[in-house]
């Protein structure tokens, strides 16, 4: 385990190199997007788009897991189809080649007549990534990885990593939008089981670094397998009254009954990757969604690492079902190995009947109770 920890964080060191990369000039990243159109479209958005980026990373993640670690292979799943149209209208299927030359011709195809842009992007799919870390090096675990299989959200929040926006001020730490919230996430879940066990956040653009203005990235992760509990951070203090993050598209009638818990102050954000990643980082107790707007890839990652951080990810509807049924056990956590019966595209894998990400059990109480009288839900 120790050594795919180690991989999944050096894949999402390569994978935000390319995130910025793709954005440093604005008038090639127009080019690179293509819009999501049907099955693989998420039906939350009039407009989605994937990037060349997204589709990029995916592969090139699936690739050097796959290589280094072939047990994994055929169990490596991503949000994006691995084809891109072109300017030309032609349809290209993105993968790495064996060689950067190879590789730099194939992206050529869609970047023509950008040939200095595609061979840079190719450089940096095929470079190595050397991780300066000793308390990562340090880990010592040990599970096989034929019991694992991956989710990968290769840019989650793309929208807002196509936008760009730098100048979304924070509301009490958690940006409302913008570039920030655009995070890789990979996550590993029990093949058997589908529970989460590993999980890796990468942030590309966490901030400017003064001297270049170049952006400077960060990670986290978090390990909850077994009785074994480790992550990069440490848990968040609680706090009396929770403090929740949400969705601007939740309806009025859970906004309502939420309300009362935090004072009236409830927090808006962008992303399902980046809202969690706000109770990891104790910016927000709970995140809490009513609708199924969410996938496997938006969560599996930072759902380990709130478990590993002692909070969880609660499938809400059939936590509110169990609650009026007298059910006093812990609430049904999100799980990653089932699709769902009859759905096709990305809805098979769709985190039906909403969701609540939680650092402390109290929380996630107090959440249920405030929404078990919501009609609907």
């Amino acid at each position: 385990m120790a050594g795919l920890l180690q991989a999944l964080v050096g894949a999402s060191e390569k994978a935000a190199h390319i995130a910025r990369l793709c954005r440093r000039e604005e008038p090639l990243f127009q080019l690179l997007v293509a819009e999501k159109t049907g099955a693989d479209r998420n039906r939350r958005f009039l407009q989605d788009f994937k990037t060349l980026a997204d589709v990029l990373i995916q592969e090139v993640i699936k690739h050097d897991l796959g290589k280094e670690f072939p047990e994994l292979q055929g169990h490596i799943h991503g949000e994006e189809s691995n084809e891109f149209k072109n300017g030309q209208g032609e349809t290209v299927t993105v993968r790495v080649c064996a060689t950067p030359g190879d590789t730099a011709a194939l992206l050529l195809s869609v970047l023509e007549p950008e040939r200095a842009a595609a061979e840079l992007l190719a450089a940096a799919v095929h470079r190595d990534v050397t991780l300066e870390d000793a308390e990562l090096a340090g880990v010592a675990l040990s599970v096989p990885p034929q019991d694992l299989a991956i989710w990968i959200d290769p840019i989650d929040s793309t929208n807002e990593y196509i936008g760009g926006r730098e100048d979304v001020a924070p509301v009490d730490g958690i940006a409302p939008a913008g570039l920030c919230s655009a995070l890789v996430l990979i996550g590993a879940y029990d093949r058997r089981t589908g529970c989460p066990v590993l999980g890796v956040i990468n942030e590309p653009f966490f901030r400017r670094d003064p001297p270049t203005h170049r952006w400077q990235g960060r990670y986290h992760w978090g390990v909850a397998y077994g009785e074994t509990r480790l992550s990069s951070l440490s848990p968040p203090p609680p706090c009396p009254a929770p403090r929740l993050v949400l969705s601007r598209a939740e309806g009025a009638a859970v906004r309502a009954a939420l309300g009362p818990l935090c004072g009236h102050r409830l927090r808006f954000a962008a992303g399902a990757g980046y809202k969690m990643l706000c109770v990891i980082l104790g910016l927000a107790d709970a995140y809490v969604l009513s609708q199924g707007s969410t996938f496997a890839w938006d969560a599996c990652a930072p759902h380990a690492i709130l478990r590993a951080l002692g909070g969880g990810a609660v499938a809400l509807a059939g936590a509110l079902r169990a609650r009026r049924e007298g059910d006093t056990g812990e609430p049904p956590e999100l799980v990653y190995n089932r699709p769902v019966e009859g759905a096709t595209g990305a809805e098979r894998w769709a985190n039906q009947g909403g969701l609540v990400a939680y650092a402390h059990p109290q929380h996630l109480e107090a959440v249920l109770a405030a929404l078990a009288t919501v009609p609907g839900l």
